[in-house]
């Protein structure tokens, strides 16, 4: 939605900040089975250098990527920003928040940019991210892996507290939070908010044109061999769909649910290496106490 703002460009998923160089990139993209590199930024290569995404425009992509592996990975978003100027890159990779050291890469590479917090729900997101791993297992012919080790609400909560935590230290004006489901709810309320923040137009026309996300060209999954780069469910079905959407009670499932944060084998890697380890209840109250903060009781 905010990459279909007049003034704004919506990349789709770059994963640039979880390396220094490009080649530290493509090695990481290598061992998760994205053999040319990060779809998000083939496909934008692709739509940047030959206006189309194709097969043929996707293997010049990946050609290209190779020869500019030197880089480092700033230069290469430095490079796509030039190529969409004047409008404004919008970069939204959920890897990011991952780990600390790739918040603070993207911050150390643009410490003036602005920085949105998006959140959501953390029961609904935990039930999203079982079937996005749940999906790349399928596809690459495994029953189980690594991330089936910590439940996905524990993964919500870092990745969450990661941005918080960084957020906290920033100027007032260059961070703003919102949750996810007021925007699909009262988008002619809030978008205006966001715009009005970055500094960008308000008028009708901006905010109609913000609400067809499915304008976007890479709103549909792209060619091979990179038909990933977005959340695969908005690329099945790419439309706004405004409602009042129910938010279930977090307290309630966590009274309800028997959830094991973390299993057994990975709280005795924790142990090997001398870290000592909450007990469930204390996570359990830790992360109710921080979805709270986030406005979700």
């Amino acid at each position: 939605m905010l990459g279909q703002h007049p003034e704004l460009y919506g990349f789709p998923e770059l994963h640039l900040f979880v390396g220094d160089t490009v080649r530290e990139v493509l090695d990481r993209e290598y061992k998760h089975g994205n053999y040319g590199g990060p779809p998000g930024v083939l496909r934008t290569l692709a739509q940047l250098h030959d206006g189309v995404q194709t097969s043929a425009t996707i293997l010049r992509a990946i050609g290209w990527l190779i020869g500019h592996q030197d880089w480092g990975s700033k230069a290469l978003l430095d490079y796509l920003l030039e190529k969409v100027a004047p409008r404004i890159g919008v970069e939204k990779s959920p890897v990011t928040c991952a780990r600390p050291l790739w918040i603070e890469r993207a911050y150390t590479s643009y410490p003036q940019a602005y920085y949105l917090h998006l959140t959501r729900h953390p029961v609904p997101t935990r039930q999203s991210m079982a079937e996005f791993f749940e999906n790349n297992r399928r596809r690459k012919g495994r029953t189980s892996g690594r991330d089936d080790m910590m439940d996905r609400l524990m993964s919500w909560y870092i990745m969450h507290n990661n941005i918080a935590s960084f957020t906290n230290g920033l100027p007032t004006g260059q961070t703003l939070r919102v949750r996810g489901e007021d925007i699909l709810s009262e988008p002619d309320t809030y978008l205006p908010q966001i715009c009005e923040w970055l500094g960008i137009r308000t008028d009708r026309e901006a905010i109609l044109a913000m609400k067809h996300p499915e304008l976007s060209p890479y709103a549909l999954p792209g060619p091979m061999p990179a038909p990933g780069g977005n959340d695969p469910k908005f690329m099945q079905s790419p439309a706004l769909r405004v409602g009042r959407i129910r938010e279930p009670s977090f307290d309630a499932f966590i009274e309800s649910t028997q959830v094991q944060w973390l299993s057994e084998a990975l709280r005795e890697e924790f142990e090997e290496i001398g870290l000592s380890l909450a007990t469930e209840r204390e996570v359990a109250d830790e992360v109710a106490d921080f979805a709270h903060h986030l406005g979700y009781f």
